[in-house]
């Protein structure tokens, strides 16, 4: 049993926390809770001058930033595909997740999607960061969700004997490509 009670925050950086908050404020709804601002890092006592913002994702998870004006600019795993490393998250139907759409399009920024994950489905953008953002809506039900449950344990296992793609949850890709087909056919 786990003595977590949940994630306090997560924090990444950012260029510019005005443009950031603004962006999660305007484009997702979030609330901007607090800020804290030094020239000292607390846990280290390092000189490293920072602004660290809080933003409200509901639900008691929260999304920080900071803001390291004295560091190098600010880059990304050259290594790691854009879209391995992303913030999801959760909306409550498929119709908030299209409004939002519209409105980060009208924007100017491309958004990806809605791409059928079987059990979900997700759009994704980036933020003025560079991160990349998920909106995803759960689509499953309650037995698809055991089964995946079910499964993980063996194919963590094959995965990390074999390092190829265990078979035991294919019904969901093939679920997500059948509602794909449907929904390109139509266009």
């Amino acid at each position: 049993m786990t003595m977590l009670k949940g994630i306090h925050h997560v924090a990444y950086r950012c260029k510019d926390a005005k443009e950031t908050v603004e962006f999660y404020q305007d484009l997702l709804g979030m609330d901007f809770t607090t800020a804290f601002a030094e020239d000292h890092v607390p846990s280290t006592g390092a000189y490293d001058p920072y602004f660290h913002v809080f933003l409200d994702a509901g639900s008691g998870n929260v999304l920080a930033f900071f803001e390291l004006p004295e560091q190098k600019t600010m880059g990304r795993d050259e290594n790691t595909p854009a879209w391995v490393q992303h913030i999801a998250f959760k909306v409550d139907s498929l119709e908030t997740q299209l409004a939002v759409k519209k409105k980060v399009e009208a924007r100017g920024i491309e958004v990806v999607g809605p791409t059928d994950h079987g059990v979900f489905k997700s759009i994704y953008f980036f933020d003025p960061n560079g991160h990349r953002i998920e909106l995803a809506v759960d689509t499953g039900t309650a037995e698809e969700n055991a089964e995946l449950k079910r499964v993980a344990p063996a194919m963590l296992e094959e995965w990390a004997r074999t390092k190829k793609a265990p078979q035991h949850a294919a019904w969901v890709h093939e679920k997500a490509r059948q509602a794909n087909q449907k929904e390109s056919n139509r266009k």
